[in-house]
């Protein structure tokens, strides 16, 4: 106890002593001041950290105790909290379970799936869940498909809140029976010989129908995506705008649907294929007690899981991570956002300013500090599970969201990027030319922090070089 009470104490020093640091706002570099200049944005709308991750005072604090909206460099808080409070190696179970016992491949009752909040079950996982059932003897279920969503409880979920997108699948609510993340993949072809636009679904479909009315265009690639528009219509889905022969071939992924009418247009695509029949219908239900296991599905490891969060920038599975460590269960937003802060708190973490909502940084609500984030990544870096936090970041140069975004401190970077309008953010590991690895935070909140990159790259390029 005496030796926890030493690390407690020595963290609340060292946070004592950052924030003093931290107190006085630095002069930013004479390049990083240029370019924002250049850029017009003000310095007071910026809040830069660098920090030794080996201690000492902080190279650089500028505007660092001022919260600001972070954007998804908020998932560095909720995936090293997840690796430290559940463990790398954890994992997610769905579920299929029956009321009744299958005599001559025919389940005379129901057949349940309950999740308990897997961040991945993919098509592939889904596909391999029910082929365990199909293994197990089951082929024709006379009864309903009951999908039991009980180990979350939720507040209702408006996909169009955020930015009047509801189709776009980073705006799918956290859901205990996620399956495949509640989306659909359709693959975007421009023929040049006939100049049109191929649609071809990739996702198993109970009977899709796709109107396809995009225009084939002699442009290059560019956004293409501003470019395509999707509706929902009675029958499917209608594309309409324009898709630039320069794309060649993209994917587009959508949500167009309810999360059960999702789950269901996919199992009787896939029972179907498997051989299968349902006579019922499928509807959100729960579990009774008695029905008996027959078939599990698993998850990967969080350790992986947590690097298609970080690499990716996925807010679907932050907001899934984010959920499932809410203590007990079912898990509520309030119980995952209490858990983390009293986690932080037993670290001696004080993080003035913080503001957790959904843990992914797609919010306009969510904020920290620079200084905060400093805080967070020298504790981390300190961190049993310091190996596979890192790793999961972005390596600048080389993939995931940094790897068309080449830089000073090419491969030599693990950085988290943000990005929404008015914000734009920056936030890891840099390894300069002598060996040295800098805690390193930008934040952005302005109107034109669209125009910012130039100034990331330029405090990127000091810090490589050595200062």
């Amino acid at each position: 106890m005496r030796h926890a009470l030493s690390r407690q104490l020595l963290a609340l020093v060292a946070g004592a002593l950052l924030a003093l640091d931290c107190a006085a706002t630095d002069p930013l570099p004479k390049p990083v001041a240029a370019a924002l200049r250049t850029a017009g944005i003000a310095s007071d709308r910026v809040a830069v950290v660098v920090q030794a991750v080996d201690g000492g005072r902080p190279l650089l604090a500028h505007n660092a105790q001022t919260a600001m909206h972070p954007a998804s460099t908020m998932k560095l808080l909720t995936t090293w909290a997840g690796l430290e409070l559940l463990g790398p190696a954890h994992t997610w179970k769905t579920e299929a379970l029956v009321d009744a016992a299958p005599a001559n491949g025919r389940l005379a009752g129901n057949l349940y799936l309950r999740g308990s909040g897997d961040p991945k079950l993919t098509v592939e996982a889904f596909w391999l869940l029910l082929r365990q059932l199909r293994a197990r003897g089951i082929s024709d279920i006379a009864g309903d498909l009951v999908l039991d969503r009980s180990a979350f409880a939720l507040p209702p979920h408006d996909p169009a809140a955020f930015d009047g997108r509801p189709l776009r699948p980073y705006n799918v609510g956290p859901d205990a029976l996620l399956v495949n993340l509640d989306s659909i993949r359709l693959t975007l072809v421009a023929d040049g010989e006939r100049r049109a636009v191929q649609v071809i679904p990739e996702t198993p479909d109970d009977g899709i129908a796709v109107a396809n009315e995009l225009k084939f265009v002699d442009a290059a690639c560019g956004d293409w995506r501003d470019q395509v528009q999707a509706r929902n219509r009675a029958d499917g889905i209608e594309l309409v705008g324009h898709f630039p022969a320069g794309c060649g071939e993209k994917a587009l992924h959508l949500s167009p649907w309810p999360a059960d009418l999702q789950v269901e247009r996919l199992f009787r695509a896939l029972w179907r294929e498997l051989g299968g029949t349902l006579a019922g219908q499928v509807r959100a239900g729960t579990t009774p007690p008695a029905a008996r296991l027959v078939a599990t599905q698993e998850s990967p490891p969080l350790a992986d899981i947590v690097r298609d969060i970080n690499k990716y920038s996925n807010n679907v599975m932050a907001r899934q991570l984010l959920l499932g460590l809410a203590a007990g269960r079912p898990a509520t937003p309030e119980a995952a956002r209490r858990r983390v802060e009293d986690w932080l708190a037993a670290k001696g973490l004080q993080l003035p300013g913080l503001v957790i909502d959904n843990g992914s940084g797609l919010s306009r609500g969510e904020r920290i500090s620079a200084e905060g984030l400093a805080r967070l990544l020298l504790a981390a870096w300190a961190s049993p599970v310091m190996p596979e936090f890192a790793s999961s970041l972005p390596v600048a140069g080389v993939d995931g969201t940094l790897r068309q975004r080449s830089s000073a401190v090419s491969g030599r970077a693990h950085l988290k990027t943000g990005s929404l309008d008015g914000v734009r953010a920056l936030a890891g590991y840099v390894l300069d030319r002598n060996g040295r690895r800098w805690v390193t935070v930008f934040l952005i909140n302005d109107p034109r922090a669209s125009h910012g990159r130039a100034a990331m790259d330029a405090l990127l390029a000091w810090i490589g070089d050595g200062m």
